[in-house]
């Protein structure tokens, strides 16, 4: 007596959809890291080309928490969603 295995289609809906939606937060979390990292560079840059010290430091103190802020949320993000 062979043994066929029937597989539920809401079991591959299930699956389909929860492999999507780990994929489209993959690329959501990759999209804002980038894009966050690219705002303080420019902001930082922007600051420089002012050639105001005090401005130059206080732009790059916040350029750099606001990138180890992202690093740190985009990680602990991917994290939760292996």
């Amino acid at each position: 007596m062979a043994t066929t295995t029937k597989t539920n289609p809401v079991s591959e809906f299930t699956e389909k959809a929860t492999a999507n939606g780990k994929k489209a937060g993959a690329a959501y979390l990759d999209s804002y890291e980038k894009t966050v990292l690219k705002l303080a560079d420019s902001y930082e840059q922007a600051a420089v080309a002012t050639k105001v010290d005090w401005i130059e430091s206080i732009a790059s103190a916040q350029a750099g928490f606001a990138r180890e802020v992202t690093k740190a949320y985009t990680a602990a993000a991917r994290e939760l969603t292996v």
